[in-house]
């Protein structure tokens, strides 16, 4: 029982890891995203400037 204990700590410990790196890159990309998606970003003062003209 007590190397069953064992193996399955040593499985839910691998998981973790795995889960944290996942978080990690998950993070990473979030922000390259967000970096992204500013390129398309409109300031108040450009978007009621546009909008005035159509």
């Amino acid at each position: 029982a007590i190397s069953e204990m064992d193996r399955v700590t040593q499985q839910n410990a691998s998981l973790v890891e795995e889960a944290s790196a996942a978080a990690a890159s998950l993070e990473e990309q979030a922000a390259r995203l967000t970096q992204a998606v500013d390129a398309f970003r409109l300031h108040d003062t450009g978007a009621t400037m546009r909008s005035s003209f159509l």
